[in-house]
């Protein structure tokens, strides 16, 4: 695999994770965490939620290998013709459910919050049929997307996502800016995420006019029985039941979540907060490693295939493993930072480091699995993903069913990430038995020099931030500042000195890099 692609496309995609922290951040100064909020994050969980199944889940892990078979094996015109019908079908399927959504907004709301009523269950339901349009949007983004990457353009898919926090952010301070309350400001927010969506859309569209793409829009018979049609419809459904499994467990922790007045929030910030190393680092390395094997599988070479696939599943270790100790030692000061302010109060920051914890855990197996699974729907063995994704929901329920009466919104963290190793544990034991491991990738031994240098950090993250809390004077946002800072620096250039010391080999791999020059370098396309 590329690294210098990869940290290129982790620069791009940190942008916009620091741009949806400052949005995460506008959110709990105007609103904080109460039932508006809740209700919020209720009602954009529907949208999300069918994303995730339809369109950047299941729609990306199937067209990016078909197109990218198409273009290398029958030509640009039928990889071209393919995106089209894609697209027409997006328009017709997803408008549809977009619709739907919209005339059945009540009942959606109470499938995921049955506990709730009144006022409360009206406001999710009136924000849920406004943001459905949502869907449409990102669905159509997940195409280009989709086109872009398989063409080895990364860098306006990587972007885009910054431009729809753009919107929302511009948005969010104009309500600031009005002193709307909490009822109403949750409203504007809403529609703010609505033109974000349109932007992430449009974002892409001048690069991909560049590769030659113009929207042909069709469905006719000739097309539709296009084989790389089927082979996307083939991929998609095994895709769906896979990704149906995760879609489960967001509907049985919201249920849990729901019953608890502010743990909705909580939660969905500790998640957005462990997103940051998961977007900038897990995202990036799948996307660049999901090209590399779509084209090695369209190749027929598998040796390539497992290269690819060992060498991201370290950078993910080098990365995600080190972020994962940071934000469940220091998380406490690093939240308190970024939320503490406005409507959002020290209770609330204090529940969502708890959370944060919790889901930290798991931040190795979320990346691991979002490398490993587009793998196998690129070597046409879906099957094995869904099977992963199945007995982590099962997992997951169970865990919910045991945690919540004791640990409450933190066993729903919990169990997730439990249930995320789960679903690793399936894919790794799969791909040993059906293709003999990763080629010498040597995963286990830098596992063990990564999680030695991460323990350094964890000690001098956590004695750093002790002792700073302990010196400095109460004070307001500096105090903040100084101490979810320092130890987060600390910890980082510990961990890089004793990894480098240790041995580690992607420390060299970023070196080189980071160093190689990069304006003109096709790395970046």
């Amino acid at each position: 695999m590329k690294v210098g692609r990869a940290i290129w496309l982790s620069g791009a995609t940190m942008s916009s994770r620091v741009l949806g922290l400052l949005r995460d951040q506008l959110f709990a100064i105007l609103i904080g965490a109460n039932a508006w909020s809740d209700a919020f994050v209720v009602a954009f969980r529907i949208p999300n939620l069918l994303r995730d199944l339809f369109a950047e889940g299941a729609l990306s892990s199937a067209f990016v290998p078909s197109f990218t078979d198409a273009r290398l094996n029958r030509g640009p015109d039928a990889a071209w013709r393919l995106a089209g019908t894609v697209v027409s079908l997006v328009l017709v399927v997803v408008g549809a459910l977009v619709l739907a959504g919209i005339t059945w907004a009540a009942p959606l709301v109470s499938l995921f919050a049955p506990s709730w009523e009144g006022d409360q269950a009206a406001l999710a339901a009136h924000l849920t049929a406004l943001m459905m349009p949502f869907l449409l949007l990102v669905s159509l983004s997940a195409v280009a997307m989709g086109m872009l990457n398989a063409q080895g353009r990364f860098t306006a898919p990587a972007v885009a996502p910054a431009l729809f926090n753009v919107g929302s952010l511009a948005v969010g301070l104009g309500l600031w800016a009005a002193g709307w309350p909490p009822e109403r400001a949750v409203v504007g927010w809403a529609a703010g995420t609505l033109l974000g969506g349109l932007l992430q859309l449009l974002a892409q569209l001048p690069s991909l006019r560049a590769t030659g793409w113009r929207p042909r829009l069709a469905l006719t018979r000739d097309r539709l029985a296009d084989p790389g049609l089927r082979r996307i419809g083939r991929l998609m459904a095994a895709s769906v039941i896979g990704l149906s499994a995760t879609q489960v467990n967001i509907l049985v922790n919201t249920i849990f979540l729901t019953r608890e007045e502010g743990a909705a929030t909580w939660v969905n910030m500790a998640f957005r907060l462990m997103q940051l190393p998961l977007g900038v680092f897990g995202v990036a390395i799948a996307t660049v490693a999901g090209a590399g094997v779509a084209q090695a599988a369209a190749a027929r070479d598998l040796g390539a295939a497992k290269r690819t696939l060992g060498s991201a599943l370290r950078l993910v270790a080098f990365f995600n493993v080190p972020a994962a100790v940071g934000l469940a030692v220091v998380g406490g000061p690093i939240v308190a930072l970024i939320y503490q302010h406005g409507r959002f109060e020290a209770a609330d920051a204090e529940a969502t480091a708890q959370a944060l914890a919790c889901y930290a855990l798991g931040l190795y197996a979320y990346s691991a699995v979002k490398v490993m699974a587009p793998a196998f729907y690129a070597l046409d063995r879906a099957r094995v993903p869904v099977v992963g994704s199945i007995l982590g929901m099962v997992v997951n329920v169970g865990l919910n069913l045991a945690l919540y009466p004791v640990l409450g919104f933190r066993g729903v963290a919990l169990g997730t990430s439990l249930a995320a190793g789960a679903n690793l544990a399936v894919l790794l034991v799969a791909w040993r038995r059906e293709y003999g491991g990763l080629g010498g990738a040597g995963l286990v031994p830098q596992l063990v020099r990564v999680l030695a240098a991460s323990a350094v950090l964890a000690v001098v993250a956590w004695g750093s931030a002790r002792g700073l809390a302990a010196s400095l004077p109460p004070g307001g946002l500096w105090r903040q500042a100084v101490v979810g800072l320092v130890p987060v620096a600390l910890g980082a250039v510990v961990y890089f000195s004793v990894a480098r010391w240790l041995g580690v080999a992607e420390w060299g791999e970023v070196m080189a890099a980071l160093r190689r020059k990069s304006p003109g370098s096709p790395d970046r396309e």
